[in-house]
């Protein structure tokens, strides 16, 4: 089942994730299914439970469409339940990124080029390791929304001002896009 995604200034965006636990979640496969599902619906390679609408800490990313540049990725598809990103090292490299929940704006974010992460994935198993270049880059950005944070917080407060009025369009509904999508400030009745 595809989820509409949560647009951008919805407050669930905004708010910090609470853990899960296996005894609350007992269909969490089903979940992360559809997560992916949704994902890939939107040609996405990464999506966050608050995106849609669930301010639980868990994400799905699906790097593969990255293998041509790093061949360690094919086949890299990961669930992450509980995350904790334990270190960030290396050099930071910008990159020019987008987000499902803030469709039609792309903008340069600077991030590290190491993660050290710890983990559950969908089977509870738990993991910690260690990722880098691009499947770092997507963990970090959807990690970011677990923690309540969006990738244009990253940006220099020009560079915000600039896109002030598309992100506010994008709240009313303002933006054409191809797949599903909730809008905070959308007139009712439209």
């Amino acid at each position: 089942m595809k989820y509409p995604i949560i647009a951008y200034g919805d407050p669930v965006l905004r708010k910090k994730a609470t853990s899960i636990e296996p005894d609350e979640y007992p269909h969490i496969k089903e979940l992360v299914a559809n997560m992916f599902e949704t994902m890939y619906g939107a040609r996405g390679v990464g999506l966050a439970a608050p995106q849609v609408g669930m301010s639980m800490r868990l994400f799905v990313v699906d790097v593969t469409p990255f293998d041509d540049e790093e061949p360690e990725l094919k086949d890299f598809k990961k669930v992450f339940i509980n995350a904790c990103i334990l270190e960030e090292s290396g050099e930071e490299w910008a990159f020019n990124e987008g987000c499902l929940s803030i469709p039609d704006i792309r903008e340069d974010v600077s991030r590290k080029s190491t993660i050290k992460i710890s983990y559950y994935d969908e089977n509870w198993k738990h993991h910690e390791d260690t990722f880098s270049g691009m499947a770092a880059r997507v963990i970090q950005h959807e990690y970011d929304h677990i923690e309540g944070k969006l990738f244009t917080d990253k940006l220099s407060p020009l560079r915000k001002r600039l896109i002030e009025k598309k992100l506010n369009d994008i709240s009313k509904g303002a933006v054409d896009v191809e797949y599903r999508m909730k809008f905070p400030a959308a007139k009712k009745g439209r």
